[in-house]
């Protein structure tokens, strides 16, 4: 199967290196580096350090090469210039793109001013645009997502890998960075539960997989895994054909070609499991906060609020809501029990698909 090649991700982060401290480079540098020694993601660091090139570079354009000469009348400017901005092919920058620039930019400001840099925040009262409230792109329905699973050709290996790798996807939720640094160690089949090490904001979650998914990795652990891996294996449960973890742009990239063969008039990648799997236990009657779990979400905007679930509940809702958490259909009458709060089911999808722009994978 052929995948496209992908571009080697340039880092923004090291385009401040060794900048003038006078200057809102090396202020950027200092910020940078601050959240580097506070533990900040990798990708954190990364993707601050981007937003805050384009605000540098757009400063540097109007003559302005100092922090302390941006005035909230200039922030003003520049979040209307992102308004009537257009990229290449014609196209607005996305409200939710906007609204998120801007948050990096006021957050640095805050730090500048904490951190005496500044001796007040420009950025103090300006008033961020209002974000949307979206429903999902694309969700699949439980034919749509069998017709997907059933795509890999299972005479191949890595057929079978890629079957594995998306009943992970389907039955969890995970994210595709999470599922590349899956180990073989992250699985209990005895308890049919996945530990997630360090997730987004470097958090751990044990979740529970469903059955199908766990047969199915099984298989793969069993049949394929022992021909791909190689000394030294470090332990990483998908393997390339060269024995090597996958990238989460690898995952994307085959992930996509399965749904593009099923021919259902969708588009998505792993990202459109995550939404799926959420969407298909809210309807199965699962509570919000099970989904929380799930997907890893400490809050949602509309409440800020999160409640801890035991493993064996979560293990309990998944199985009578997901449609392919048991190896046989069965109908379940129960219903969640002690909602303490009911949470918009909408504003939890509509999280999930700025998640997945946010991501870098739409779908």
């Amino acid at each position: 199967m052929a995948r496209r090649p992908r571009k080697p991700r340039s880092s923004f982060r090291s385009l401040y290196a060794g900048a003038d401290h006078r200057t809102m480079r090396g202020n950027i540098a200092a910020y940078l580096e601050w959240m580097e020694v506070h533990s900040y993601s990798e990708d954190s660091v990364e993707t601050r350090a981007q937003v805050l090139h384009y605000f540098a570079t757009w400063c540097e354009e109007r003559g302005l090469l100092r922090s302390a000469e941006v005035t909230r009348p200039i922030l003003q400017r520049y979040q209307r210039w992102m308004f009537y901005y257009r990229k290449k092919n014609g196209q607005p920058l996305g409200i939710s793109t906007q609204y998120e620039r801007l948050m990096v930019v006021t957050i640095f400001f805050r730090w500048l001013t904490r951190n005496n840099y500044l001796l007040y925040n420009p950025a103090s009262e300006l008033e961020l645009p209002r974000t949307e409230r979206r429903l999902p792109k694309a969700i699949l329905s439980v034919e749509e997502a069998e017709k997907v699973l059933a795509q890999p050709d299972l005479e191949d290996r890595l057929g079978v890998r890629d079957r594995a790798i998306m009943e992970t996807l389907y039955s969890t939720g995970m994210r595709r960075k999470e599922v590349a640094a899956l180990t073989i160690f992250s699985l209990d089949q005895d308890r049919g539960t996945v530990m997630i090490r360090l997730g987004k904001g470097k958090k751990d979650r044990l979740i529970p997989i469903g059955e199908r998914a766990m047969l199915w990795v099984e298989k793969y652990l069993r049949e394929v895994r022992p021909e791909l891996a190689m000394e030294p294996d470090e332990g990483f449960l998908f393997l390339g054909g060269e024995g090597t973890p996958l990238t989460p742009g690898y995952l994307s990239d085959t992930v996509r070609s399965y749904v593009d063969a099923a021919r259902i008039g969708k588009k998505g990648s792993c990202h459109l499991f995550r939404h799926t799997m959420a969407t298909l236990m809210l309807e199965g009657g699962a509570d919000t906060r099970f989904i929380q779990a799930m997907l890893g979400h400490v809050s949602l905007s509309t409440t800020q609020l999160y409640t801890q679930v035991a493993i064996r509940k979560l293990k309990e809702i998944h199985t009578a809501t997901h449609p392919a958490a048991k190896l046989t259909k069965k109908e379940h009458g129960q219903e969640s029990e002690g909602s303490a709060v009911e949470v918009d089911r909408a504003e939890l999808l509509a999280q999930l698909d700025v998640e997945g722009e946010e991501d870098g994978e739409q779908g």
